[in-house]
Parts: structure tokens; C-alpha cells; sequence
């Protein structure tokens, strides 16, 4: 994606706050980055975390088995974001499942303006980070907003949380 997007490793580093280093780790398969690093590479490129993570498919119907879902795993928090929708190049709509364990969290920097996530709490309570604004969102419980500022989720339980995520790009129509 960088090299589509016709950036070298330092302009990517300069955009996103990455340094070259671990870029060039990341392209080569010898680092596993965080969901904070992933996420400023994605904010940087204009793109979701399943667009970084996945590769484009055609808009027909199709079926995305279990083993075909692009997994993420934040090695230092235990986070996981399974990607449940096919990734199209628009990157329109993308629909993530996510679990977070116990008295962990996960930070992402703003994505980019036209950038919308819809929040649903499948099991247990998240508590959402947006800017200054805290959301206490448990099992059942939905919440929208504009994911144009920096973002965290929160597990301040005993138990995991899984929830899913409806990420919406309207700066692609």
C-alpha cells in the first residue's frame, strides 16, 4: 500500500509517526506491530484496519469462512480484530469483531475526516475513550460516532469483552 500510494518509507514514517525502522519490519514480516502502530499506518494511508490487513476482493456474493477472516492480534495487549466482512477497494463499509481480555486496552489515532464506526457490545462492557469523552457501553448497548479523533477501548473488568464494530468511510462517496 505504500508503494501504490507512491510514498517512500521515510514520507510514510513523517505521516504517520512510524518510524522507518519499524516500517521496513513490518513490510518484511519480522515485527508484529500493535494496534496503535497499525492504526497510524492506516490513518496515514486513508485506509481501515481491514484494508491494511486484507487484500481487495471483487463486489459479488460471497462467503468468508472462519479460516479465510484476516485476524489481527496485538501482541502486547491481547486484543483481536477479526475482519468479518470482505474488503472491497472502495473500502466503504468494513464489519470487525473484536475482543478485548480483561483489564487491557487498545488506543488507535484519529482516522481520517469522513471516518464513522458503529459500536455494538456483543459480551461484557466496554468503556470507549473518544478525545476527552468517556462511554460506559455494555452488553446490548450500541454507540456511533465519528472516529475522526484518537480512540481507546477500554476492559476495566474481570472478564473479556467482545464486541463488534461497523466502520464507515463516507469521504469514498
Amino acid at each position: 500500500m505504500r508503494r501504490d500510494a507512491k510514498l517512500t518509507s521515510d514520507q510514510l514514517a513523517a505521516l504517520s509517526g512510524v518510524s522507518r525502522a519499524m516500517i521496513s519490519k513490518i513490510e518484511r514480516s519480522v515485527s508484529v506491530p500493535t494496534a496503535t502502530v497499525l492504526g497510524k499506518l492506516a490513518a496515514a494511508l486513508k485506509v481501515s484496519l481491514s484494508q491494511l490487513l486484507g487484500s481487495p476482493h471483487q463486489r459479488a456474493p460471497q462467503l468468508l469462512k472462519l479460516s479465510e477472516q484476516s485476524v489481527f492480534r496485538d501482541p502486547e495487549t491481547g486484543f483481536e480484530r477479526r475482519s468479518l466482512s470482505p474488503v472491497f477497494a472502495d473500502g466503504a463499509v468494513d464489519l470487525a469483531f473484536n475482543r478485548l481480555p480483561a483489564k487491557r486496552s487498545a488506543r488507535f489515532p484519529a482516522h481520517h475526516a469522513g471516518m464513522e464506526e458503529h459500536l455494538f457490545v456483543h459480551e461484557g462492557t466496554l468503556t470507549v475513550i473518544l478525545g476527552e469523552t468517556a462511554f460506559v457501553v455494555s452488553a446490548g448497548d450500541t454507540l456511533f460516532y465519528p472516529s475522526n479523533c484518537d480512540h481507546e477501548f477500554r476492559n476495566e473488568t474481570d472478564r473479556p469483552v467482545s464486541f463488534l464494530v461497523v466502520i464507515e468511510d463516507r469521504s469514498k462517496r
